[in-house]
């Protein structure tokens, strides 16, 4: 791959800053999963003027049909969907709200993330960065849930298989709520890795823990790395001790990184304290890895992150880190978490999960 001639495609559409808003006032749970989020990232990147880089990519999402939904959702919780979009409003669950244009703008989220890992597929763009919303990592196949309507990563990955593609994928799931949608879509897939680094002990995806491996072919191929909140910018990426070797042994010939940004220190939903840097430096140690293993096929995919001055710092930090650009943190990120910087409950997770491992991965095995 040429450092120098890197494309990156960033897919966004303008639908996502202006529809599925919903209907309820802030500062309530449910209402910060709103077109707002967007729209701060593409302000941002018209103050600094982002797609004046030729190495900037513009995708759009492609149009997909009402067929395509089948392959992750059942019938009846689309047209359970579809319906209260026409009737102008209602709730899906507890945490998922519903107005006139939510199918339509679900819809075409999925159609975005298929396109980003298309232009990677198909050499169009070396990286891609799919900027859409509502997020999906929580949504299963007859219901929706935390703030999750579609699952956008894995309809798009089984269209993909369906599709004739045989090849191994990685999903490196780092929002800070365990994906229990995407999980339980892959559990018993030997060809995808599933690998959630999450809040341990929270309420929403409240599942997640170390022994939950996969189960038939797939047993192994499911690692959930659970971290306690505090957690900051010192040992966020203990994980990689785990993940870096497995990736290795895995060889896939694609990564998708399901990233929400919801760990920063300042988001409203998320008990972590991590800055831009973490998803910076963790980003430039997948860089590493994909071109090692894949040829740089990297495609990330928005979920969670609610702080609107931390989302697009967060999103830019992770694209600085795609083109191999310095990047320095805000001064206003600069704060003292020192009393919070103990690993020894990261340490235990590593040492437990290690062992577990080690029964299905070789690079464990005199661990």
């Amino acid at each position: 791959m040429n450092i120098k001639n890197q494309r990156l495609g960033i897919l966004f559409d303008y639908d996502f800053s202006k529809q599925h808003n919903p209907p309820y006032p802030h500062p309530a749970f449910i209402s910060y999963e709103n077109p707002l989020r967007l729209k701060v990232i593409y302000n941002y990147f018209e103050k600094i003027r982002i797609f004046e880089d030729e190495r900037i990519i513009k995708l759009a999402p492609r149009i997909i049909g009402k067929k395509l939904l089948t392959i992750a959702h059942s019938q009846y919780y689309i047209d359970t969907v579809r319906r209260l979009s026409q009737f102008g409003s209602g709730l899906l669950s507890e945490e998922v709200f519903v107005v006139k244009d939510t199918y339509l703008l679900a819809k075409k989220a999925i159609g975005g993330v298929i396109e980003c890992i298309d232009a990677v597929l198909n050499n169009r763009v070396d990286h891609a960065f799919a900027l859409v919303r509502p997020p999906g990592h929580h949504a299963m196949r007859e219901k929706g849930a935390g703030l999750c309507i579609f699952n956008n990563i894995a309809a798009s990955l089984l269209n993909l298989k369906k599709n004739g593609y045989d090849k191994k994928i990685a999903i490196i799931d780092i929002d800070d709520h365990f994906g229990d949608g995407i999980a339980q879509y892959f559990y018993e897939d030997p060809d995808v890795l599933y690998f959630s680094v999450h809040e341990f002990d929270f309420l929403e995806g409240d599942i997640g823990f170390i022994t939950e491996t996969g189960a038939k072919r797939g047993k192994g191929t499911t690692i959930n790395f659970p971290i306690p909140m505090n957690t900051t910018d010192d040992n966020f990426l203990e994980f990689m001790d785990i993940l870096n070797p497995v990736l290795r042994e895995f060889r896939p010939e694609l990564i998708i990184i399901a990233v929400g940004v919801d760990m920063y220190f300042a988001d409203q939903i998320g008990n972590c304290l991590l800055t831009s840097k973490s998803y910076y430096d963790f980003t430039c140690k997948m860089k590493e890895i994909a071109e090692d293993l894949c040829d740089g096929r990297l495609v990330f995919v928005l979920e969670g992150g609610y702080n609107l001055i931390g989302l697009p710092i967060c999103v830019y930090s992770i694209i600085r880190a795609l083109l191999k650009e310095e990047y320095i943190s805000h001064d206003f990120e600069h704060l003292d978490f020192s009393k919070f910087r103990s690993n020894i409950e990261l340490l235990k997770i590593k040492e437990a999960l290690t062992g577990i491992l080690s029964e299905y991965w070789t690079c464990f095995e005199n661990e």
